[in-house]
């Protein structure tokens, strides 16, 4: 079979060594005999995993030490409502960017008051909001830092008045944070920092325990805390993902390292994105995500769009199809695809330029 490029929102592509490890994971978890698939959660083994993955996310975010990293058996749609629940005791602030934040939102509304600070949606969510007054007395300000299906990013750590939550799913470990100025970050793990099944949460221990609303056990986070993420038997085998794409980034040079590749491969999409006659970009340049690069058929090529879609695929490239509600193309870019994916994709791209010329 030819070689294929994964450009998949989510799940995401996952490093040939993480493959590897999980897959020999399945067979003897840690030589003890069991599949990790059948081992129990209550084991040393398992538990000396628990405790490095924790490790690992503490070091390569450099997170303060007041601050705790918890795993989840749900998806980040669930923690948008961990995060009311937790937080909302009267009013709380969103950012709208996006589905997901626009999602998110909508979770607090039955909670308790919600103010859109500002929105983006008046240009199909095609650029980050600027120059919006985040209310000092939100129990929080809620953001999106990277929006996967319109391809804009948040590129800075805000300064907020308000304790700040930011959901992080889609750019994690794509570049350095300044985890001090974040009361809580969370997201799925199934783009930068594993598979799908867990979310992760990095909590500032003292910001919880505020609100007056009785907390139903699952949903009240000090209970994750307090139990180092197994009140219920976690989901192993995604978390096991976790620690071995974890011990991949650290391999790598460490989030620092990462971004720099991140950013090179970005730039040289974008640029042949610019360059060619056949495409435009989709985000307002300022705010390009690093993460997923979106773009459409150029003014006047719109009928071309279906045969670039099948060209694209017969030459190897998978999952560039934009979003449903979008349509168009995203070429998702995460940590794990490679300088060379990204370059058979514009190699691709300019030979379809060429048959049109």
């Amino acid at each position: 079979m030819s070689k294929v490029h994964v450009f998949n929102a989510g799940p995401c592509l996952l490093p040939q060594e993480v493959l590897d490890g999980a897959t020999e994971a399945i067979r003897e978890f840690a030589g003890t005999g069991v599949s990790l698939l059948s081992i129990s959660h209550r084991t040393k083994e398992w538990e000396n995993i628990m405790e490095q993955t924790r490790q690992l996310w503490k070091e390569l975010l450099k997170i303060p030490q007041d601050y705790e990293v918890v795993f989840l058996s749900s998806g980040a749609s669930m923690e948008f409502l961990y995060v009311a629940m937790n937080y909302l005791e009267k009013k709380a602030a969103y950012l709208d960017t996006g589905v997901w934040a626009n999602k998110a939102l909508k979770e607090a509304k039955g909670l308790g008051e919600v103010e859109c600070v500002a929105s983006s949606k008046d240009r199909n969510y095609s650029y980050i909001p600027k120059g919006y007054t985040i209310p000092s007395d939100a129990d929080y300000f809620h953001i999106t830092t990277n929006n996967t299906i319109y391809g804009t990013e948040i590129h800075e750590d805000l300064d907020s008045p308000v304790p700040l939550i930011a959901d992080m799913s889609s750019d994690i470990m794509s570049r350095p944070v300044d985890v001090s100025k974040y009361t809580m970050i969370y997201g799925g793990a199934q783009k930068n920092v594993g598979t799908a099944g867990c979310t992760f949460a990095i909590i500032k221990k003292d910001s919880l325990g505020k609100v007056s609303r009785y907390l139903p056990t699952m949903l009240d986070l000090r209970v994750h805390i307090d139990k180092e993420s197994m009140f219920n038997t976690p989901p192993v085998f995604s978390i096991y993902v976790m620690y071995l794409t974890l011990k991949w980034i650290k391999a790598q040079g460490g989030v620092e390292v990462i971004h720099e590749r991140n950013k090179i491969k970005a730039a040289s999409l974008y640029a042949e994105i610019d360059r060619n006659s056949l495409f435009t970009g989709t985000a307002a340049v300022e705010d390009r995500s690093l993460m997923n690069v979106c773009f459409v058929m150029a003014p006047g090529y719109e009928s071309l769009q279906d045969e670039f879609m099948s060209y694209a695929k017969a030459a190897g490239m998978v999952g560039i199809k934009g979003h449903r509600s979008v349509g168009g193309f995203r070429a998702s870019i995460y940590n794990a695809s490679t300088q060379e994916d990204v370059d058979a994709l514009i190699d691709c791209m300019r030979k379809f330029e060429e048959l049109h010329k």
